[in-house]
């Protein structure tokens, strides 16, 4: 399969201060920031007759300059066939997309390249209960509600049902985005529950929080069973750690409901994953394994508008991959879909913070969320601590769209 990663795009958010500056008017400033930002692409699966066409885009171009075509620099043919740099402008690569979608044998090159030009723009809006998510401006917070005698996070703190349902309503009152609610353990080594047990734990809570409040709610679990009556109860959104691959059932369910859901990455299960997690490429693993889940949830009828997805951080990964995986985010943007980031809390945080506590990893987790806001790589973040989340938040994402350089940089000084 061919796929195409953006390994660096400039975002027009971060060329419009400098038009501004320079004084050009709105229609070429508009201009600019559609034809100009720079793409440089990491292409793996190639085939033979793929190889050959971009190899010769540079020696057939015709324009002064030969600019007509991004520039192509291929990988080591012994060790890794099928990989290449494509690097060059926007418009370079809408040239390159056209004449591919021209030829039918070069029809999944085009097609790999158009999702890397489409995942500059925002994911479409969701809709969660009766809130609209909009993205790009800001990110989302989706708050932890652990109704389980074994979280690695609390430690059981909120099993009691009523317990659970005035922490959720804290977390609501705070600012709290989406409610998660689950009733089994996914941390590395614990076992699994029956269905029969995890409803008994999430029902009351569920119930509770629907009657108290119109925060949207989602459901943590994998099985159908389980979401199928929590959907009834007033989930919205199913967040299933197996991305659609543990219970084949589920998907529809979900689109039986016409509820959106998160389908997240992990190698192997909860009980397994941290046992010498491996990959030869961590990131097109995780991309392999999402789009699967993706191509699942819309063959049962859920549309793909309807679902995010989360790669997984700490499912079936050690320390490098995690931290990997959150530098290289941007490549999930193919997918086109929303992005779900769950670092709260985590042992590998405790690991970079020299060997904390759960307990004691509220720093490292404000460190970890700040810094995916800053770049725009993330649309939620699944968090514990919502209120010191939330500022963090707000300076991050103030930073990402800070335009106020001095008045030169006001729009309204330059004439269209």
């Amino acid at each position: 399969m061919i796929r195409a990663r953006p390994v660096r795009v400039d975002r027009p958010a971060d060329l419009e201060p400098a038009f501004l500056r320079m004084g050009l008017p709105t229609p070429a400033r508009e201009y600019l920031l559609e034809k100009l930002p720079a793409l440089h692409v990491l292409l793996t699966g190639l085939g033979r007759e793929q190889g050959r066409f971009l190899a010769g885009l540079f020696a057939s171009s015709t324009a002064p300059g030969r600019e007509e075509s991004p520039s192509w620099v291929a990988g080591d043919q012994r060790s890794r066939p099928g990989t290449g740099l494509l690097s060059g402008r926007k418009e370079q690569f809408e040239r390159v997309v056209a004449e591919a979608k021209a030829r039918p044998e070069l029809a999944e090159l085009a097609q790999a390249l158009s999702r890397v030009l489409e995942a500059s723009a925002p994911p479409a809006e969701l809709v969660l209960g009766g809130r609209t998510f909009a993205f790009g401006a800001r990110t989302h917070v989706m708050g932890v509600v652990n109704v389980t005698p074994d979280s690695f996070s609390d430690g059981g703190r909120y099993f009691d049902a009523e317990a659970a349902v005035a922490h959720g309503m804290r977390l609501a009152a705070v600012g709290a985005d989406v409610l998660d609610v689950g009733g089994e353990s996914t941390r590395p080594g614990s076992p699994p529950v029956s269905a029969d047990e995890e409803l008994a734990r999430i029902l009351p809570v569920l119930q509770g929080l629907r009657a108290r409040t119109d925060v949207p709610l989602s459901v943590d679990t994998t099985k159908a069973a389980v979401a199928r009556e929590a959907l009834k109860a007033g989930a919205v959104l199913v967040n299933d750690i197996s991305g659609f691959h543990f219970d084949a059932e589920l998907p529809r369910v979900v689109a039986e409901a016409g509820a959106a859901c998160c389908l997240m990455h992990i190698q192997g299960t909860p009980e397994t994953m941290q046992k010498e997690p491996h990959y030869e490429d961590v990131v097109d693993e995780v991309l392999a394994f999402l789009e699967e889940g993706v191509e699942r949830a819309v063959a049962a009828g859920v549309r793909r508008e309807r679902v995010l997805v989360d790669p997984g951080i700490g499912f079936g990964k050690t320390l490098g991959h995690n931290l990997f995986l959150l530098r290289r985010l941007g490549e999930l943007r193919v997918l086109g879909l929303p992005l779900l980031v769950g670092t709260s809390r985590k042992s590998f945080l405790g690991r970079l913070a020299g060997g904390k506590p759960a307990d004691e990893r509220l720093a490292a987790t404000l460190g970890s969320v700040a810094s995916l806001a800053a770049a725009g790589d993330a649309d939620f973040v699944r968090v514990h601590d919502v209120v010191e989340v939330r500022d963090a938040l707000a300076v991050a994402d103030a930073v990402r769209a800070a335009l106020e350089g001095g008045t030169l940089y006001q729009s309204g000084k330059v004439r269209g």
